[in-house]
């Protein structure tokens, strides 16, 4: 009898043991909270550079054409030297002209001497008022042609029209030369232009008198100063690009070389960062995880500028939110988070420019 008590005993003790053990197995288990760091959010200035490139232009720059055909007789072209305004850079045979001015100038001696005659019969009422009226004629149209002729001398005389350096020589002396010839080419060095473009949403920041900074040397990033003095009135059509230029301040460069140019396009905005990580994109838009009460919030946010670690955010921040920065992947909406510290960008995401 006490041997089936016991066993029973045993029985009902096992069964208890294993009702209690399947309750605990039914309780729902409880994740422990995650470990994060935040960054308190708030607005700071924020620097839009953009990089675009820009070619070297010279201040002036012209090819030396004759303005009339011919053979050149001299020729005052030194490869690589500098010239002043109004040097005489070649001469074109002019003998045939110059004829014809000296013939001018004989046939308009004659028609003079015609005139006065004809003044004296017509005072003593001996000649017709018309035909000292053609005599008189006469002289003006002789008078008109050896302007003409000396205008078309004066274009055998080729001059620089400014201060420059000359470039390679493209004729010989005793060549003969048209319109279409060049003789070599001019540019004025001592002051040089930047051509760059930027896309047409900067039209309204880049202005007339502002400076931008230039690499001129990829290599040795050496960096100087231009001030802007123009920019084009309409973008271009295919690129949707609006072209700007700039007098460089500094710097020996020769015209057609390849620069890069940085403009601050921000001037002074303030916004807000985060670290480009933990941005979570979205189907319609993007996210951060803002902690409150220790509990993780999915927030919609629309993001700016893109620096290389960093994003602005336009909107869906106030400033003292607290947005995660570490554990992004691992936090589920309304997940329970703990804060293990609040860390600065500058430790996060060392700001970068963006570029163009």
């Amino acid at each position: 009898m006490y041997k089936y008590l016991l066993v029973l005993v045993v029985i009902v003790t096992g069964f208890a043991a294993c009702k209690s053990k399947s309750a605990d197995n039914n309780k729902p288990k409880v994740n422990p909270p995650v470990i994060v760091d935040v960054m308190l959010a708030q607005k700071e200035a924020i620097e839009d550079v953009v990089e675009a490139n820009g070619t070297v232009v010279a201040n002036e720059f012209l090819e030396i054409h004759p303005e009339v055909s011919g053979r050149l007789t001299y020729l005052n072209i030194a490869e690589g030297s500098a010239v002043a305004q109004g040097t005489i850079l070649a001469k074109i045979n002019d003998a045939d002209l110059r004829a014809q001015l000296a013939k001018a100038k004989v046939q308009l001696d004659l028609a003079e001497t015609t005139v006065k005659r004809y003044k004296q019969l017509l005072d003593a009422n001996g000649l017709n008022q018309s035909d000292y009226d053609v005599a008189v004629n006469q002289v003006n149209s002789l008078k008109a042609d050896m302007v003409y002729t000396q205008a078309l001398i004066d274009k055998t005389v080729i001059k620089a029209p400014f201060s420059g350096v000359i470039g390679l020589r493209q004729v010989s002396p005793g060549a003969y030369v048209t319109p279409a010839s060049i003789l070599a080419t001019l540019q004025q060095v001592s002051k040089v232009k930047i051509d760059f473009t930027l896309p047409q949403v900067y039209s309204d920041v880049v202005k007339k008198g502002d400076f931008v900074d230039v690499i001129i040397n990829g290599n040795n990033e050496k960096t100087t100063r231009a001030q802007v003095i123009a920019t084009e009135p309409g973008a271009d059509v295919t690129t949707r690009n609006l072209k700007v230029r700039a007098v460089l301040a500094d710097g020996k460069v020769n015209p057609g070389a390849f620069v890069k140019v940085n403009i601050n396009v921000g001037k002074g905005k303030t916004s807000f960062l985060v670290p480009t990580n933990c941005i979570l994109p979205d189907d319609r838009s993007n996210q951060v995880i803002v902690v409150k009460n220790g509990i993780a919030n999915f927030t919609n946010v629309q993001t700016g500028i893109r620096q290389a670690n960093a994003v602005e955010v336009l909107s869906g921040l106030n400033a003292g939110d607290s947005v995660v920065v570490t554990g992004v992947l691992f936090l589920r909406p309304k997940g329970k988070v703990k804060v293990r510290s609040v860390k600065k960008l500058a430790d996060i995401a060392p700001a970068s420019s963006s570029s163009y």
